[in-house]
């Protein structure tokens, strides 16, 4: 997440949040990743249930509107779309879908459109998008419950989103809320 937050800052989340409503596009979120990690991470998430999505030239669009992101290092040095019941990354060789074997993936029944985010699932990178070990990796980011897919399906990992971070604490010459 780095420049927003940095290794060792110390924030402030509100973990009862996402017990009122969903995440929310933009939200910095504490959530259980899809992949083995003893931690759980944080992210921003980029987009929601419903959504399309598309990377291109470095520029993130959701539902067809380029997203302003001030925020960000420096833009993803890397092609996606989210389509074909899927995420596709090209890093300049050409596209390859995200397996769901190796990435949280759901099911094509749990789609309503082939190119739109499945209910319950949320894209999310970090604001280093080329050092960032997130969706494009490893898929979408669940609400809750059982994995649909990648290394953690079937065992008994569950997902979550333990709440958004909205304040940064320490260290105190960065205090400030978190956009």
């Amino acid at each position: 997440m780095v420049p927003t937050l940095q290794r060792n800052d110390v924030l402030l989340v509100n973990e009862f949040e996402y017990r009122l409503h969903a995440p929310q596009r933009g939200d910095i979120v504490v959530f259980t990743p899809p992949v083995a990690s003893p931690t759980d991470f944080i992210k921003r998430v980029v987009a929601i249930p419903g959504d399309t999505l598309r990377i291109t030239n470095g520029i993130v669009y959701v539902n067809g509107k380029p997203m302003d992101e001030p925020f960000v290092s420096d833009p993803a040095a890397y092609d996606l779309r989210v389509g074909n019941y899927g995420i596709s990354v090209d890093y300049g060789s050409g596209a390859r879908q995200l397996s769901p074997a190796q990435a949280d993936i759901p099911p094509r029944a749990d789609w309503a459109a082939p190119d739109r985010i499945p209910a319950g699932f949320y894209f999310v990178m970090g604001d280093n998008r080329n050092d960032s070990d997130d969706s494009h990796m490893w898929g979408f980011a669940q609400l809750h419950g059982p994995f649909a897919a990648g290394p953690l399906a079937g065992t008994r990992a569950t997902a979550q989103f333990r709440g958004r971070a909205f304040l940064l604490l320490w260290p105190l010459n960065r205090l400030r809320i978190l956009h």
